[in-house]
């Protein structure tokens, strides 16, 4: 009975967070259409190839799905996570770390939360490449999580963190999911972004 009600539990959790997701996803297209024409213009002028970058990202029980971002690196970058590259500072356009200090690459994500590849808030998408992430996560349980575009981890660190401390604090999102601390980390999102907090590329 206590597995049902649990269960119950998730399932209520899940729906109020996709319609929150589509609602949200909408009306932020609709009023963010502008500068988001504007965005993909900067990055077609200030550098060679196309304004949207598609990775291959893991997804819900490590599914491959592709991801949008506005580019902000070279047409020539290694399709490496970016704490594996050496210097990734030289693959930077011109633009790139504005664009990543204020989290503006990341608009195009509103078409995967409107696909339902991913969710506002829930564990970053790892790369196809990066098995030692998805493997700890399996382990723990969170690839059975829709990846967001921020989660826990993100608002305890980001960049910042090591990939097995990411991990626990994807962990710990899991077992302790709601509606409430999905708003909790949004907000917190919020501050990080207007503070430039956590991004160190």
């Amino acid at each position: 009975m206590k597995l049902f009600f649990k269960s119950a539990k998730i399932c209520e959790i899940c729906g109020l967070k996709r319609i929150f997701d589509l609602a949200m996803a909408s009306f932020l297209l609709c009023f963010l259409s502008i500068p988001i024409l504007v965005v993909g213009l900067m990055v077609k002028l200030t550098s060679k190839g196309p304004a949207l970058y598609w990775s291959d990202r893991v997804g819900i029980n490590n599914t491959i799905f592709r991801m949008p971002k506005f580019r902000t690196m070279g047409i020539d970058t290694p399709a490496v996570a970016t704490h594996l590259m050496k210097n990734p500072d030289a693959y930077l356009t011109s633009i790139g770390s504005f664009l990543r200090k204020f989290s503006l690459d990341e608009l195009p994500q509103l078409y995967s939360i409107l696909k339902g590849d991913i969710s506002f808030v829930g564990p970053r998408p790892a790369l196809f490449n990066q098995d030692d992430l998805v493997e700890l996560r399996t382990g723990k349980g969170v690839h059975r999580l829709v990846p967001g575009i921020t989660g826990w981890a993100q608002v305890n660190g980001r960049d910042e963190l090591p990939i097995p401390v990411k991990v626990e604090y994807d962990a710990y999102y899991l077992k302790n999911r709601s509606f409430s601390f999905d708003l909790k980390i949004l907000w917190m999102t919020l501050v990080k972004v207007v503070k430039r907090e956590g991004v160190t590329h």
